[in-house]
Formats: C-alpha cells, sequence, structure tokens
C-alpha cells in the first residue's frame, strides 16, 4: 500500500532529477481538492529550483492533451485527474516527455515506461475513502523534500474539501496529513458526536476547514473563465485576503442568480424523466461558469422536491470552446454530472444500485466519450453534442439489462 507508493514517488523523484531542462507543466483540477494540489506542487518544484508553468483544467480533455503532447522533452505533471487515461497519455506520449500523473481516482496501468501513474489506487488505496489527490501531491512532495511537510494543512483544505469522511471523520492517509497539520499548530482537531471537525488556525482566527474548501470552489468553479483558479492557489499558500474576499462575494452572487433561473426552469417543467434517471439541459445558460458547475448545480437540488430520490439525477451543460490559459479549442462537446438523492445513495453504497462510477462510463464509452474521473457517488463524462438523449437511452439498457434488484 504506502510503502510501495512511496518507493514509486522516490523513483519518479529521481526520474525528474534526471530531466536536463529544469522546468516542469503542472495541470490540475479546478475544485478545492486540485486546486491545493496544484499549489502544494507549484511550491514543491520551485523550491527545488524548477521553472513552473501551471494549466488549471476542468478535465483533461482529449482535444488539450493532444496539443500538450505536441511537445518534447518536457516534464508533464498531471494533478488531481488522468489516473484513469494513463493508457491514452501513454499513446500520445511514445516516450518523449517525463509524465507524472498524481490524481486518486479508479486508475489503469500505464502502458509508457515514461508515464509514471504515481496514483494511489493502483496501489490499492481508496480514492473516495484514504486519499485525496492534494494528500497524493503532498507525499510526492514529501519525497522532493521532507522539509515540504510544512504544507500538510494545505494538502488537509484538500481532503476535507473533497467530502469523503467516514462515520464524518477522515481517515488513512487523510487523517494522516490532518494529524500532522495539527502537530504543526495549523489546524486544530475536534471531536463532536457526528466525528470530527476541522479548524484552520489563521493569523485572524480559526476557519472551519470546510468553509475554506466551499471558498476555494467559488474562486475555482464559478470562476474558472475570471482568474479564479490562480487567485485560488494564491489563497492556498498565502491565505485569504482582502482581494480574494471580495472576488468569492462576487462569483457566489453571481452563481445564486444563475442557479435561483435554473431552478425555476425546472419548476415549470425543465426536468425530462427516463425510467429510472430524471435529466435536464443547461445548453450554455451557466456561462461565464466553469462546467464544474452543473455538478454543484445537481448537488444544490439533489436533497429537494424538484427530483424523484428513487431515480439517478443527470445534468447537461455544453463545454466552451476555450481553455484558460491555453486558448481556443474546439470541442463539439457536452458535459454531464451525475449525482443521487440520499436514498438512492444507501442504495448504492449497499450494492442494491449501480455505482455512478460503472453506470455512467460504460453508457459513454458505448458512444465514443470520454471518461475519466468518476467515483460511485458522483461522476462526469463528456459526449458529443447531439448524443445526450442516446447517452440517456444506454444508461437505461443498462440499468435494465443489469438491473441490480
Amino acid at each position: 500500500m504506502l510503502g510501495p507508493l512511496i518507493d514509486a514517488m522516490e523513483h519518479a523523484v529521481f526520474e525528474l532529477r534526471g530531466m536536463p531542462e529544469k522546468a516542469v507543466q503542472v495541470y490540475h483540477h479546478n475544485d478545492s481538492d486540485g486546486l491545493t494540489s496544484g499549489a502544494i506542487l507549484t511550491r514543491a518544484l520551485e523550491r527545488q529550483g524548477f521553472a513552473v508553468k501551471r494549466f488549471c483544467l476542468e478535465k483533461p480533455y482529449p482535444a488539450v492533451l493532444e496539443k500538450v503532447y505536441e511537445q518534447s522533452g518536457k516534464t508533464l505533471i498531471f494533478a488531481d485527474f488522468a489516473g484513469r487515461i494513463a493508457p491514452l497519455l501513454s499513446d500520445l506520449n511514445r516516450g518523449r516527455n517525463l509524465t507524472l500523473i498524481l490524481d486518486h481516482h479508479v486508475a489503469e496501468a500505464s502502458t509508457d515506461a515514461r508515464v509514471l501513474n504515481l496514483d494511489p489506487d493502483l496501489f490499492g488505496l481508496k480514492g473516495d475513502r484514504d486519499i485525496s489527490g492534494s494528500t497524493t501531491c503532498y507525499l510526492f512532495a514529501r519525497a522532493l523534500d521532507p522539509a515540504n511537510r510544512d504544507m500538510a494543512h494545505i494538502a488537509a483544505i484538500g481532503a476535507v474539501g473533497d467530502g469523503f469522511f467516514v462515520d464524518g471523520a477522515l481517515v488513512s492517509e487523510n487523517r494522516a496529513v490532518a494529524m500532522e497539520a495539527a502537530a504543526q499548530g495549523r489546524i486544530e482537531i475536534r471531536e463532536h458526536e457526528a466525528g470530527e471537525q476541522y479548524l484552520l488556525n489563521r493569523p485572524e482566527g480559526q476557519v472551519d476547514v470546510v468553509e475554506s474548501g466551499d471558498y476555494l470552489d467559488v474562486l475555482g468553479g464559478v470562476g474558472y473563465y475570471q482568474g479564479g483558479p490562480d487567485m485560488g492557489v494564491k489563497v492556498c499558500l498565502e491565505g485569504a485576503s482582502p482581494g480574494s474576499d471580495r472576488m468569492v462575494e462576487e462569483l457566489k452572487a453571481v452563481r445564486t442568480k444563475i442557479f435561483d433561473e435554473e431552478t425555476a426552469r425546472l419548476q415549470a417543467g425543465g426536468m425530462k424523466q427516463a425510467p429510472h434517471i430524471q435529466w435536464f439541459h443547461l445548453e450554455d445558460r451557466f456561462f461565464p461558469m466553469g462546467v464544474k458547475m452543473v455538478g454543484a448545480f445537481c448537488d444544490a437540488i439533489r436533497f429537494t422536491d424538484l427530483i424523484d430520490p428513487g431515480k439517478y439525477l443527470a445534468g447537461f451543460q455544453i463545454v466552451p470552446d476555450e481553455i484558460p490559459g491555453i486558448g481556443s479549442i474546439s470541442f463539439g462537446q457536452v458535459k454531464v454530472s451525475m449525482r443521487v438523492a440520499p436514498v438512492m445513495e444507501e442504495e448504492i453504497r449497499a450494492g442494491r444500485a449501480m455505482g455512478l462510477n460503472v453506470l455512467l462510463p460504460e453508457a459513454t464509452s458505448r458512444l465514443g466519450g470520454f471518461s475519466d474521473a468518476c467515483h460511485s457517488l458522483t461522476a462526469a463524462t463528456t459526449v458529443a453534442i447531439g448524443k445526450e438523449e442516446q447517452l440517456i437511452d444506454e444508461m437505461e439498457s443498462i440499468l435494465t439489462g443489469e438491473s441490480h434488484g
């Protein structure tokens, strides 16, 4: 488990130090776990004298990857995504670049010796229980230099932000980084009847780490096309500021307005129904928010009477033809995010209903779509615009053919 993973990370550090160019490109996700991952890697690598160029992606889309892998002789690091697509990265790379994958989602082995998949899923750790992307990046940073232990609190923010608890508390490697941060005086851990509360010790007072995660999610998700991810990484490394506070408040107001308008549409009959799935389509109404926000909206409504608690919930959002920091890319894709109400959540946990990490990627692959990071209770993929109803039909056929009772 952890021993072999650390050994693999130390080998990756050896390979990294052997690269002729002291420059690294870091590609990371835009949620709290991804922003903390990007922050940890940026600081750890810069401390070692590497020039770091950072790119924040909502997903490692194939069209983006093809552009990235036009390069040769580079060091590329993917954080909080890409574990599952190591074979695709291997095909694109063909031995030309050193590629490190520091993800925590369900993973597949690399087929290129220069693509090092350090996803803990390959080493027996569960990404939706034991270890976050930020904790994975923290372990790598520590392998790079033990002095990077001072970023344990950043890893803990990402772990809490990802929301994978057992009986209300972090477990395994996620809890280890929280305990490390507590020993350093950066975090206080309080026990309560529902588990544990994690409080970030800041000069101006304590902040619940859940709130810190939400703060970063707003910057990275709502503000994806407005400089939010860069501000988020800065907050991870330097703390919140009046400027970041102002940006978050403005972005929250935008989110509230857009969410309220969409809720009204659904109340007026915008939700479509299939036998096992209820779904809606945002088109491009959520822009300029990022496409992660379709999942956030699903989260917001999954507890309400807008939905049937016994059905899967799916939402579609068109992917804009632009990636900040990379430029214009013609996608022609729609993102689908899926969630479930608490009733269905229990059914999935008990094995009586199919997990989203099985259902959605399987249906997506039948339509030639793209799957990367999917968990059993939260999942997202992309398919070509126009294939939305086909995707719903494919999922229905999978559920009918492989009923879990």
